[in-house]
Parts: structure tokens; sequence; C-alpha cells
């Protein structure tokens, strides 16, 4: 997670001599590719001479800002979000339940899954940061804090140049924490932190996510539009989410044992981690992971939908007693789709942390997280 060191005479060296650095074996991996941009138009052409693929590997900690000087790299250079760890891949879901075979129409059916929630909890808490895993609660807390730490007194400087009071940006990672999985304004955000001796608009708010987003500290869910029977009006503002749940206790400095004191708040925090999740299993399937939420009160916490436009809807909750609330919900929104201009869903499912994977008599699945996989 986050920069590692920066190897001045290799910067300095793609200032001077691109081809330093560009010379040698391929594939050739140039991490914090951001921090000399300009290597980004050597690149380009060095690709054009060779006319081979597959000749670098660019990896940075940030989107850098936009740059007339940087030509397109379309055609030439694709890019790929890495995203943390999901569950399948730190090893704590067996995977037996696929979210692409899901989405092709399959059903669910997975063993029992046995997931405490001081097992959730440790999961969020620790989240799936490679170097992390296999540490110790405390260890893990300290070296999150100490990231968002740097991220408000120095990254966030370093991604566009521009300066911003690190206290102010400590309170907005706070702010974001305590609205984690809501659809939270800037105008609320900026109330929020806002004290008796500062104010900050919603404008600065904005400003300040937006680094925070090219940072890749937090990723809105942006909501769906789908097509409906009803009158219902749907809702158009994203959800808040950090990119991993652990940065969110970070933020806020809480405990395990106080999220397992609180659960309500677990419960938005399960919800995080669900998507995270689900974003990592959907950029395997070409799908990509939105919300829903309309002007009558009816959520969806979860909708994947295919670059084909087919499209799955999910509810995440807390244990198997919340099932049947979470299967109304779903079985009234797909009620109100009109599913003769959006297709019949792939799948309506509900999300919880252990337990059996299986279908429903009604048509929904229940998927343990923790049978999850790609």
């Amino acid at each position: 997670m986050g920069g590692g060191q920066v190897d001045e005479a290799a910067r300095q060296a793609a200032r001077v001599d691109p081809r330093l650095i560009l010379d040698g074996p391929t594939p050739r991996l140039i991490d914090e590719w951001q921090i000399e941009p300009s290597i980004w138009n050597h690149i380009r052409r060095a690709v054009d001479e060779r006319g081979k693929p597959g000749q670098f590997i660019l990896t940075g900690s940030c989107v850098p800002t936009d740059d007339i000087t940087r030509h397109s790299g379309a055609g030439r250079i694709a890019r790929l979000q890495m995203r943390p760890m999901s569950l399948y891949e730190s090893g704590h879901s067996t995977g037996a339940i696929s979210l692409g075979r899901l989405l092709a129409g399959d059903s669910p059916n997975s063993s029992e899954i046995d997931v405490s929630l001081s097992d959730l909890t440790e999961r969020i808490v620790i989240g799936g940061w490679p170097g992390l895993q296999g540490h110790s609660i405390q260890g893990a807390l300290r070296f999150v804090r100490d990231y968002l730490d740097e991220i408000r007194r120095l990254d966030i400087v370093r991604v566009d140049g521009v300066r911003r009071d690190p206290e102010n940006v400590g309170r907005l990672l706070r702010s974001l924490a305590r609205n984690l999985s809501t659809c939270v304004t800037a105008t609320t955000l900026a109330r929020d932190v806002s004290g008796s001796e500062r104010t900050i608009n919603d404008d600065t708010v904005r400003d300040y996510i937006g680094a925070l987003r090219r940072l890749m500290i937090i990723e809105d869910q942006q909501a769906w539009a789908p097509h409906l029977r009803s009158r219902s009006a749907a809702r158009s503002s994203p959800k808040r989410h950090f990119v991993d749940p652990s940065l969110a206790v970070a933020a806020l400095r809480i405990t395990p044992e106080r999220l397992l004191g609180d659960l309500k708040l677990l419960g938005y925090f399960f919800e995080s981690l669900v998507v995270r999740d689900l974003r990592i299993y959907a950029q395997a399937s070409d799908a990509r992971v939105l919300h829903y939420r309309d002007n009558t009160g009816l959520e969806v916490d979860a909708i994947v939908e295919t670059s084909d436009g087919k499209w799955s809807a999910w509810e995440v909750k807390l244990g198997p007693g919340l099932v049947d609330e979470g299967a109304r919900s779903l079985l009234k929104f797909a009620d109100r789709v009109d599913t003769e201009k959006c297709g019949p869903p792939t799948i309506l499912g509900v999300i919880i942390p252990g337990g059996y994977g299986y279908l429903r008599d009604d048509g929904v699945a229940v998927v343990p997280i923790g049978a999850l996989g790609p």
C-alpha cells in the first residue's frame, strides 16, 4: 500500500536520458512513474519503435493530473486498476461460489462457511493489504494509521502540488469514515468538517475528495439509473467508500472491540468490505459495481452490471436472520425495473458473512462472503 521509496538516481536518469531506464530486458517495470510523468511520452515512442506488446509495466500509487504535454496512450498503453486483495486472494474465502458464473446464470452452492463476527471484524481491520497479512491486529492498526497520516501531511500535496491543510484533510477523512457506505453529500461533509474556528465550503471538500480519489484512497460507488415501471425517481448521489474499509477504521481510530460493540456501524463496514470484493471480482468479468436508491426510500446495496448490460442486484446483511428482509427488498426492487428495457436480472442475492450458499424458494440467492470468488 502506498508508494515506496523513490530511487533518486533512477529519477534523475529518467529526466536526463530516459533511454537509460528504458533499455534492458523486458517486460520492464517502472514503479511510481508519475513522479517523473514526462517518461510517458518516451515509453509511447519506444512502443511504436519496437512494435512489440508487453514492453513496459507502469505502476504508481496515485493518478497524475492531466497534462497537455502528455499524449494519449490509446492503442499502445492499456490501463488496469489495481485494488487491495479480496478475501479470496488473502485465503479467507473458499471461492466455491464464482461471481462470474453467477452473472452467467449459475446457482450458488457451497457447504457451510464458519465466519464469526469476530473473524469478520479482524478482516475489516487488517484489510486487503498484502504486506499486512499475518500481522497482528495492533500492528496493522498502527501501520494503516501511519499511512493515512502520511497521506494528509505529504502525499495530498504531492499529487498535484496544491497545498491543503493537513488538519482539514484529517477531519474530512474522519467524516468520510463516519459516513461510510452512505450517500452523504459534499455539503454535509463540509458542515461536518467545519468547526467553531474554521469554515470549509462545498467546493473545498470536492477538491479534497478529488485529490484523495487520485491518491486511490477513496472510490465512490456510482448510482444505477434503470428504466422503471413505477413513477419512482432514482437518485444519482454516489455512495462513499474507501478503497479498503481498514482505512475507515484507521481514520476513526477505532478498535475491533468498538466495532463489535456497535452492530450498526459494523454493518456499514461489512457492506464496504463486500463492495471492495465485488469490485475485484466484477473487474474480472468486465463489470462494474453500482448502487440504487430512489425517492421512496428503497435502496439496493450493490448492482453488478456487465459491459453488455446484464445486471444483478445484491443486499448485504450481517447475519442469516436478516436474509428475509434483504430478499423482500430485492424482490420489491426487481418488480419496479422495466425488464423489457433493462432485461431480467441474472441473479438477486443476499450476501452474509458465513453460513451456507443456496438458492431460496423465491429465487433469491444467499451467498456467504467467505465462499465468494471471481
